[in-house]
């Protein structure tokens, strides 16, 4: 890069790792706490709907498991993660062009208002559905300009040897929210669906105020055109491809699922099209929304791979999860369908202790030791939790679960703030905001994906059991044949969306007539605690088998990657050029190339900072 080819925010570029030398100490502090209150915000609000769906159909008056309203479910439960990874290398980009705190700000600001949106609904029917959909969505695209900065944000803030501790925190926030959301979506529902949204209104607020106040753009910007012919052709083929495993999830024709469905084929194959075409423009543009030329990094390429196959088996691995405690394990041990969705996120906070836990500490070791041994331990543990998952039984001993949901939480932190730390320390100041935005995009993407990969995998495995279990378990409690065998040979698919919901999917099948026409005893038994839990236990645990062994081979392959980024080196401190930064206008070169973030490092790792 040349002095023409980018400016600084409010400090010269030279003081890109030395940002407090330009001001007060506090403000490394500062914009840590801030971003992390933006992006535990964001990160709750993507996986709180999980439990609260329940409450808010109930709310709206709509069936999700209604014909026709399928489509209203996946989209309410997927529709802000799909935005968040179309938009967050974009916006990225443009906070490397226009400043990250500008865009940052924005991000917090549009987040706060379509939450204040979502809060007052006051519609009910499909026209509620409709409009919570597209408030979701107005409030990824928020979500997306927080996910897109803040690392970058806390990159230009703390000198390098500090950064590890700082993104493991910000890290821990951004995986932890999701855990979180699932325990706040649990408490509040159930008094009150509208506080599902409302909870983050407060916050949103103080958190918009607070950083338009304090927070600054001290960074390196990057004077470029944007990139409309790749920001569209990108948009438009995830779009299409994440739109289609959406779709793919629901039945079609004769078929368990739609994967055959036209609809589906176009929107997979026209958007891995599309995306092809994205790649040639990127490499032909001269000023690409997709740095390409990062992948010559080898550091950045390994930490990035890691990171998607991580999420690709984590992505699935709440809805497995809370599937197999309210369809099955809760219902079992006495818990009403209706109380189930709450108590699985309670049962849930090992998980999200072990996280908190090793996270910032994985995050300052690596600063001292260097990333490789920490991130490459954290998913060979993983794989081996996923493994132990497989040990356990169905109706399992809660202190063994609990064990595992620790040592998976423990492992994930081990990786993800390491792992984020050297991704971004491989980055030229100046584009931090595309990198970071590239990196989230994958790992977005990855857990869309990872939920269609999952569903398919459980809902396979339904299929081939489920029908004749289900009509063997109807007739023997003395259902008509003809409607046992038209309740069995209904899409399983059903059956895993009820247990998701909290909802005893036999009540709803059977309907009032066929179970007033039954022994009161036999129609107890078939809408109590263990009918639906012990018919589906055997069919749901031959799926999720395969489920955890997928996961356990995506982390296994990723640790693999995280070796190969290149040996760790601890710490050196930066060269008295960079600790000087701040009068030296005009060498922002020389301090992004001893900090080791030029674009052109080597394909073996290069310096030290992009070996760790």
């Amino acid at each position: 890069m040349t002095t023409s080819d980018t400016t600084a925010g409010t400090s010269p570029p030279g003081a890109d790792d030395v940002p407090t030398v330009s001001g007060s100490d506090n403000y490394k502090w500062i914009a840590l706490s801030n971003t992390t209150i933006g992006v535990l915000m964001a990160t709750i609000n993507s996986s709180i709907l999980i439990i609260a769906l329940p409450d808010i159909f109930r709310g709206i008056k709509v069936d999700p498991l209604a014909p026709g309203n399928t489509s209203y479910f996946l989209w309410t439960l997927m529709g802000f993660m799909l935005v968040t990874s179309v938009l967050v290398v974009s916006l990225g980009r443009v906070g490397d062009m226009f400043g990250r705190v500008r865009m940052y700000n924005l991000g917090f600001a549009v987040f706060t208002v379509f939450s204040i949106l979502l809060a007052v609904t006051w519609m009910h029917g499909t026209t509620a559905a409709l409009w919570i959909i597209i408030m979701r969505v107005g409030q990824g695209i928020g979500g997306a300009f927080l996910f897109a900065n803040s690392s970058a944000i806390i990159a230009d803030a703390f000198p390098e040897n500090e950064r590890g501790l700082a993104l493991g925190i910000n890290g821990v926030a951004a995986i932890a929210g999701s855990f979180l959301g699932l325990l706040v979506g649990g408490l509040l529902a159930p008094v009150e669906w509208h506080l599902v949204f409302l909870v983050s209104v407060p916050f949103g607020i103080f958190g918009t105020v607070w950083a338009y106040l304090k927070l600054r753009d001290n960074g390196v910007r990057t004077r470029a055109r944007i990139d409309w012919a790749g920001n569209i052709t990108f948009a438009i083929g995830l779009i299409a491809i994440l739109t289609g495993i959406i779709y793919g999830l629901q039945p079609y024709g004769g078929h368990t699922m739609g994967w055959t469905k036209p609809f589906v084929l176009i929107c997979m194959f026209g958007g891995l099209a599309v995306l092809i075409g994205f790649v040639v423009i990127e490499l032909r543009s001269p000023d690409p929304m997709f740095k390409l030329e990062l992948f010559s990094n080898r550091a950045f390429t390994m930490g990035s791979l890691a990171a998607l196959l991580a999420a690709l088996a984590r992505g699935g691995l709440q809805f497995m999860i809370i599937i197999w405690l309210q369809g099955i394990w809760l219902p079992l041990h006495g818990y009403s369908f209706e109380r189930t969705p709450l108590w699985a996120g309670i049962y849930m906070i090992p998980l999200t202790v072990g996280f908190l836990l090793s996270g910032p500490v994985a995050g300052r070791l690596a600063d001292r030791y260097g990333a490789r041994p920490f991130a490459t331990i954290g998913l060979v543990t993983t794989a081996v939790a996923f493994l132990l998952f497989n040990v356990i039984p169905i109706d399992f001993n809660y202190v063994a679960f609990a064990a595992i949901l620790l040592l998976m939480g423990l492992s994930m932190g081990l990786f993800a703030a390491p792992n984020t730390t050297a991704v971004m320390n491989t980055l030229p100041p100046n584009q931090r905001g595309a990198g970071a935005g590239m990196l989230n995009t994958f790992q977005n993407s990855a857990s869309v994906l990872s939920i269609g990969v999952f569903f398919t995998v459980i809902v396979l495995g339904l299929a081939s059991s489920l029908p004749d279990a289900m009509f063997s378990g109807l007739t023997a409690q003395g259902v008509d044949p003809s409607k046992a065998h038209e309740l069995a040979n209904l899409p399983p698919i059903g059956s895993l969306f009820s247990a998701f919901l909290g909802i005893n999917p036999t009540e709803q099948l059977l309907g009032p007539d066929t179970l007033n026409s039954l022994d009161p005893s036999k129609a107890h038994f078939l809408t109590g605690h263990t009918f639906f839990p012990n018919l589906i236990a055997g069919p749901f645990g031959d799926g999720l088998h395969l489920a955890f062994y997928f996961a356990a081979i995506a982390c296994a392959l990723g640790a693999v990657l995280s070796w190969l980024r290149g040996k760790g080196a601890p710490h050196v401190r930066h060269s008295l050029i960079e600790d000087a930064g701040e009068g030296l206008a005009g060498v922002g070169d020389v301090a992004a190339m001893e900090d080791g973030a030029g674009s052109a490092l080597p394909a073996d790792g290069g310096t030290l900072a992009a070996e760790r």
